[in-house]
């Protein structure tokens, strides 16, 4: 069954407290203020909290980087780059939707590769992931750009933006 990691996009702290969510990204348009309140307070519950930009990483002190390397013509040399300002932290790569690209990510050893997910060409992607799956040991994680049915993708984790959660999950 997948995980979530949750995207939060606006300033709201009550999902901080779902013991079901572990990961959360924050947005870069967020508060400075808030962005620290919401890193001590995820500290303080041992949930992690990654960022989509290297300076918010340093700044706040986050957990890790989601890098967008899918319009990369060096995947390998930005991954270096990128990553050599992050000691011990998490790295999560976005790439193109294709084989020889998540190939090339792997080699990089991130934490997790992200595909993006649409649903005009959805059964491309889900093949893309269930090969993926079968293929490398690194996690994988689906970040669906617009309503999708994921549950049927094979990535061990969903990145969802806050105001898209499930019921089940969006307290309040």
């Amino acid at each position: 069954m997948q995980k979530f990691i949750v995207q939060i996009t606006q300033e709201n702290i009550s999902l901080i407290d779902l013991d079901e969510l572990e990961c959360f990204i924050l947005s870069e348009n967020l508060s400075s203020h808030f962005k620290v309140h919401f890193q001590n307070l995820a500290k303080s519950k041992n949930k992690l909290v990654l960022g989509f930009s290297l300076s918010d990483v340093l700044a706040y002190h986050l957990d890790g980087l989601i890098m967008d390397l899918s319009k990369s013509d060096n995947i390998k040399k930005d991954f270096l780059t990128i990553s050599a300002h992050l000691k011990n932290k998490l790295t999560g790569i976005i790439c193109r939707n294709r084989r020889h690209e998540a190939m090339i990510c792997s080699e990089c050893e991130p934490d997790f590769l992200i595909f993006k997910a649409w649903q005009d060409g959805r059964h491309k992607i889900e093949e893309l992931t269930s090969w993926y799956a079968e293929m490398f040991l690194i996690q994988s994680a689906l970040m669906p750009m617009e309503s999708l049915d994921y549950q049927s993708f094979k990535t061990d984790f969903v990145i969802l933006k806050d105001v898209d959660l499930p019921p089940n999950l969006s307290n309040g």
